[in-house]
Parts: C-alpha cells; structure tokens; sequence
C-alpha cells in the first residue's frame, strides 16, 4: 500500500486520480478547497482507515505544512504529494483583470512551490528504502508552448515547469524524484466552459480533447513506477509544442492554421 496526498481531489483529474488510487487499495488524503465533493470518495477506498480529507488552499504555506503534519499522524510515511489543484481563465490582454493575475499565478504556480517545498521539508526526513519520497507537479502542453488568448495560464505553466525540472535535480541528492506531467488539454470542468470562448480556440485546436483517465493513466502507470522528470501527453501534439517552442518564428505560422482549426472545433462537435 502507497499513501499519497492530492490536492484538487474535488473534481477532473485531481477526484479520478483519488479515486483510481483508493480502489488499487492505496491511502489517500485528498485536498481541495473545497471540501464537501470529496467524501463521495470514500466509498472506492478499500478500508475506511485508506481515505481522509482535508481542507487545504494550496495558496497558504502554512496549510500545507500543518495539512503534511496531519498526514504524518495518519501514516508513517507519505510516499507521493501530487500538485494538481489548477484554475483557468482565457482572455486576451486587453480584457484580463489584475484579480486574474493574481489567482492563476497563486494557485498555478505559488501553490505548486510551496507544495513542492512542504513535501521536501517531510520527504527528506523518510526511510529511503525505495527512495524518500516522489513529488509529481501537473504542468501542461502550455509550459512548452505558448497559448495566445491562455497568456496567463502559459505563464503560469511556464514557470510550473521550469521551476519543476530544475529542482528534480535538487531533490534527487536526498532520494526524492519529481515528475512534471504536461498534458495536451483535457476535458475537465476547468477546461470545458471555454469551448465557445473564440479567445480560447488554440486550447480546441487538437483532434480532440484528452480524456481525463489518459491523464490519470500515465501518472498511476508510467510516473508512479519509473519516476521519470517529465512526461508529455500525447506524443503527436508534445512534438508541435516542443517545434513552437524552439521557434518561435515557425510558431507564429502554426498558431495562425491552429486558431482556425479550434475555431471550427468550437463550431462544430469538439470530442469531449
């Protein structure tokens, strides 16, 4: 039995990966916000001492150290802090409002260091029979490349995935890995609202939205178990990102055909 901690337990990927853990027999301790979605996830755990919740605004450090410090009291150990609470907001610069600054950034990006940070000042201190601890941060496709009318959230990923692969390296010399998933978009209650939202047209632009168990998939089977720095979801529209980034020249063609693609995507019948 693992014992992992989940932040954004109360919806899309954040509940199905809770959910997914519990029924493999795992412990969870599944955070959010808000708290009340999460106890309709006590019925997948495998004994009623596997499941806990807990309030937690990933925004507050001092609520992620006294959050880790209740877990502590439940198991002797926590194997995998998984930062997956996230917020969205598409617009283009002329209409973002200085409120939309501060939540994407906060929550995107402050949340997930100052997670980060909680779970190396615990991990460090564990057994390292199988290593201290593994930490796995969700950054996105928009970490790689940018997304016009996502500016905000671009940034936010950005930094989620910088800040991810350079202190993996840091982590490693006190035997705790970190994973940085990046996934396409994916049909969640974050994402979905924006499917008519013209400003949000490169987001639809694939051949179809990732479903949220492919996401959960990659981490349960691919992250959980070889640990690697990053995983990018799927491989065709990872490489298209990975072009954009390394030129932005070439990115300034290939979002002017994908904005017309996500354009008709939004017209018509996006695969959800």
């Amino acid at each position: 039995m693992q014992t992992h901690l989940i932040t954004g337990a109360a919806s899309g990927i954040g509940y199905e990966l809770a959910r997914t853990l519990l029924q493999r027999g795992d412990a969870v301790l599944a955070c959010d916000l808000n708290p009340g979605p999460l106890e309709s996830l006590r019925g997948h755990a495998a004994s009623p001492d596997r499941f806990h919740a807990a309030q937690l605004d990933v925004r507050d450090p001092a609520q992620w150290d006294s959050t880790l410090q209740s877990a502590l009291k439940l198991w002797p150990r926590i194997d995998t802090v998984m930062n997956v609470a996230g917020v969205m907001r598409v617009n283009n610069i002329d209409t973002v409002q200085n409120s939309d600054v501060d939540l994407i950034l906060d929550v995107n990006t402050k949340g997930v260091i100052f997670g980060t940070q909680a779970a190396f000042r615990v991990m460090r201190h564990q057994a390292d029979e199988n290593g201290r601890g593994h930490i796995i941060n969700i950054a996105s496709l928009a970490g790689i490349a940018p997304i016009p009318g996502a500016a905000l959230y671009t940034a936010s990923k950005f930094a989620v995935r910088g800040y991810s692969l350079a202190v993996a390296f840091e982590l490693k010399k006190f035997g705790i890995a970190l994973t940085a998933i990046c996934p396409d978009a994916v049909a969640t209650p974050m994402v979905t609202p924006f499917a008519k939202q013209a400003e949000a047209a490169v987001v639809f632009s694939g051949s179809r939205l990732l479903r949220i168990d492919e996401v959960v998939r990659a981490i349960v089977a691919r992250a959980l178990v070889d640990r690697p720095v990053e995983i990018t979801l799927p491989r065709s529209r990872a490489g298209l990102a990975k072009l954009a980034s390394c030129f932005p020249t070439i990115a300034s063609f290939l979002f002017s055909s994908m904005t017309r693609r996500g354009l008709r995507n939004q017209a018509g019948t996006v695969d959800n």
